[in-house]
């Protein structure tokens, strides 16, 4: 009966496994797991999708790549079903791999819908990334107003936008530098990026913004502490009042920043921020009103510095930690750093985005708390791509240890010292009972 009952057992138990699919994953940051971020972008595709490796049997290097590659696959796979994997071994077919233009041993081809797309490396963040650009139906363009001394899409300074621009073109969008010395006027082919010019602009160039806009056009305007350089006008046409001073957060203090550094955790109900709770950081911000105005449907994005305040006084390194708030003088917070307006023009909406920082994107501030996710986010709404906000692949979370000066006192008082000494003092004490029996 027990051996009866025993097989019925292990019978049933198979067929579950054979049915149903179940997992645990209890690794650091569930690194063996795909992210939600993956998962969202796999559910979007509606057609089958096809992937093709190029790799030998054995890599001097790598070993059995196709092992890994295969492994990797396959957590795909349970999500999407009808995504189909093939090896081609380019040493045996070196024909259909010359014909493929592949260069590298492990090269991937994944198609989707007659579009094609190479991947050299593997791994979570750049498999997905690749997903993005096919699922795009075309290339976004981002036309980048420059001649006045704005952030460059393409730079690599701490001031710059490089970084966000590499993320951009991984995701399917171009980013095309636009001056009107080039170009009479804007074509209206994409979202226009006003990113802090720092001299003004001439009247005319002004007007053929305003133009721009009367037509429909999307913008993102990335706004810096200081004089508007001639953008007055826009600021009128969008209904937006920026007022003068500098956001003080004294909660930027818990993250070793300075107070400076606002930290934005209040967010709006918007497609932009939809599931959003992320901290970003915003330094050196300027708070944005909204006028009455009702040519335009706004929504604030972000608030900022909820305890903190814009500072209206002076302020200068050496007495940054001794700025307080003046009821007199000053705003408290929150404060609104980021706003959106949308309106219908002809038979399209039409989308604006303005930061009051334009740090917020820059290189050397892109990587604090969620910036690079809410920035990706707007450009992607600007582009009428809200389907993928909320697929913006992440990077795996730093796995080291750090430990500070006390941390590691006490764990080497603790392990050198303290636990030797209980076992010694144990001992000693277990000898002499035994003696005294």
């Amino acid at each position: 009966m027990f051996t009866a009952l025993f097989l019925v057992l292990v019978g049933i138990l198979g067929y579950l496994a054979q049915e149903f699919r179940t997992q645990w994953d209890i690794s650091q940051n569930s690194r063996n797991s795909l992210s939600q971020a993956s998962i969202d972008l796999l559910q979007k595709l509606d057609g089958p999708l096809h992937v093709t490796v190029y790799a030998t049997r054995q890599d001097l290097q790598l070993g059995d790549i196709r092992g890994i590659i295969s492994n990797f696959i396959s957590v795909y796979q349970r999500i999407k079903p009808d995504l189909t994997l093939n090896f081609i071994d380019p040493v045996e077919q070196p024909q259909q791999a010359q014909s493929a233009g592949v260069m590298l041993n492990g090269e991937i081809v994944i198609s989707y819908k007659a579009r094609k797309e190479r991947l050299a490396s593997i791994n979570e963040q750049a498999f997905s990334n690749t997903l993005v650009r096919l699922a795009r139906t075309e290339k976004k363009q981002l036309l980048v107003l420059s001649g006045h001394g704005e952030r460059k899409m393409d730079g690599i300074t701490q001031r710059d936008l490089g970084n966000l621009g590499k993320k951009l073109l991984e995701t399917g969008f171009e980013s095309t530098s636009f001056s009107f010395t080039d170009q009479p006027e804007i074509p209206d082919i994409g979202v226009l990026v006003i990113a802090s010019p720092q001299i003004e602009l001439l009247e005319g160039e002004v007007k053929k913004i305003l133009d721009y806009l009367a037509n429909g056009g999307n913008l993102l305007w990335l706004v810096d502490i200081g004089s508007l350089n001639g953008l007055l006008p826009l600021a009128e046409k969008l209904g937006i009042v920026f007022t003068p001073g500098v956001i003080v957060d004294p909660q930027s203090k818990q993250l070793r920043v300075p107070t400076t550094f606002a930290l934005g955790t209040l967010y709006g109900a918007h497609a932009v921020t939809e599931n959003f709770d992320y901290i970003t950081v915003f330094p050196f911000a300027r708070q944005l009103i909204l006028e009455e105005n009702t040519d335009w449907h706004r929504t604030i994005l972000a608030e900022a510095a909820p305890e903190g305040w814009v500072e209206t006084g002076s302020i200068n390194s050496s007495s940054e930690g001794e700025i307080t708030f003046d009821k007199e003088n000053d705003v408290s917070g929150p404060v609104s750093v980021a706003v959106a307006l949308s309106r219908v023009v002809g038979d399209r909406e039409q989308r604006i985005i303005v930061v009051g920082s334009g740090h917020f994107l820059a290189n050397g501030y892109l990587g604090n708390g969620g910036n690079l996710d809410l920035g990706m986010n707007m450009i992607n709404w600007l582009a009428g791509d809200e389907a993928f906000i909320p697929i913006q692949p992440r990077i795996t979370l730093d796995s080291r240890l750090a430990l500070n000066e006390l941390q590691l006192t006490l764990i080497v008082t603790g392990f050198l010292i303290i636990l030797p000494l209980v076992f010694l003092v144990s001992g000693i004490f277990i000898n002499w009972y035994r003696k005294r029996r």
